[in-house]
């Protein structure tokens, strides 16, 4: 059984900082591209970060770049998002998600495009205050 869960959400201040955890389960971690996502009430989910597993290569949406950094722990399979100088408007649920698609992550204009993510988890709510 496949398994994406994400933990580490929360409340924090503007400024703040958090990190976030994918571990994944039921499939070849080293396979995948695990990407980052993110959905705010009443808007559309939107793409945040991607890293592939096998190398360590990442991609960053414009709006977290230079605070968010994307990083995995192959030995446990689990990719972490480190968020820095968080902002209200980050505030959103979360998810991880995996993609055999592994050249995604060098093509900008598909990395964070959800319909090639095969897997996804439940989310973890992110809530920064002002």
């Amino acid at each position: 059984e496949v398994q994406l869960v994400e933990s580490g959400g929360g409340l924090v201040q503007a400024g703040g900082s958090l990190r976030l955890s994918c571990p994944a389960s039921g499939f070849t971690f080293d396979d995948y591209v695990i990407g980052w996502f993110r959905q705010a009430p009443g808007k559309e989910r939107e793409g945040v970060s991607c890293i592939r597993a096998s190398d360590g290569s990442t991609f960053y949406a414009d709006s977290v770049k230079g605070r968010f950094t994307v990083f995995r722990d192959n030995a446990k399979n689990t990719v972490y998002l480190e968020m820095n100088s968080l902002k209200p408007e980050d505030t959103a649920i979360y998810y991880c998600a995996a993609s055999i698609v592994e050249s995604i992550v060098t093509v900008p204009t598909v990395a964070l495009f959800g319909d090639l993510y095969d897997y996804w988890g439940q989310g973890t709510q992110v809530t920064v205050s002002s």
